[in-house]
């Protein structure tokens, strides 16, 4: 039953981004202000400590997917499920052309899903024009399977702006879900 949850992922997934729902590669800016794979390559290993093999593969997917990202968010999340989750998390937006902004998000989910988690996040942003772009709800499947370490990748999209965040960490959590994550300047105990 797992598997099927997470076969029906991958196809989301699929769908998102040969419908227009995730921009293509090609619709990318191509300009100085973006970030090279091998500049991204770099970032994930300083923030991570290391790179594996399961990392490089998620950014060389998203780069397949959507091309040169022209942000970058560094930061850690906790969440938890019981068929209705939330998740919590903070962090720093980074982008060539402009001075790094603090980031929170939050956000509730509802699926098959259970247990806990921990994760240093690694989001990818497109087409984020303004930074004040970022700062709205962005909804989202996920699926993760978190025994003891693992990691995930999902996009999320508002407007034109499209978020691809990769998580790895600890805990003990399985499922899939589908929800939102609202993206702010301050922190909120509110999901909503």
């Amino acid at each position: 039953m797992f598997a099927r949850f997470i076969s029906m992922l991958v196809i989301f997934s699929w769908i998102a981004v040969t419908t227009g729902f995730v921009s293509p590669a090609g619709a990318q800016n191509t300009s100085n202000d973006t970030y090279s794979e091998d500049e991204i390559l770099e970032k994930a290993k300083g923030f991570f400590g290391h790179t594996t093999a399961g990392l490089a593969k998620g950014i060389e997917k998203v780069f397949s997917d959507l091309g040169k990202p022209n942000g970058i968010i560094l930061g850690e999340e906790a969440g938890g499920a019981f068929f209705v989750g939330l998740r919590y998390g903070k962090g720093e937006l980074n982008q060539k052309k402009s001075a790094n902004r603090k980031v929170f998000w939050q956000g509730p989910s509802v699926g098959f899903d259970f247990g806990g988690n921990a994760s240093k996040v690694f989001t990818l942003v497109y087409h984020l024009k303004n930074p004040t772009e970022l700062y709205r709800r962005f909804p989202g499947v996920d699926g993760s399977l978190y025994v003891i370490a693992g990691i995930s990748l999902n996009y999320q999209q508002a407007g034109n702006v499209v978020l691809a965040p990769i998580r790895t960490g600890v805990g003990l959590r399985a499922g899939a879900n589908i929800g939102y994550l609202h993206y702010s300047q301050e922190h909120s105990w509110l999901p909503f």
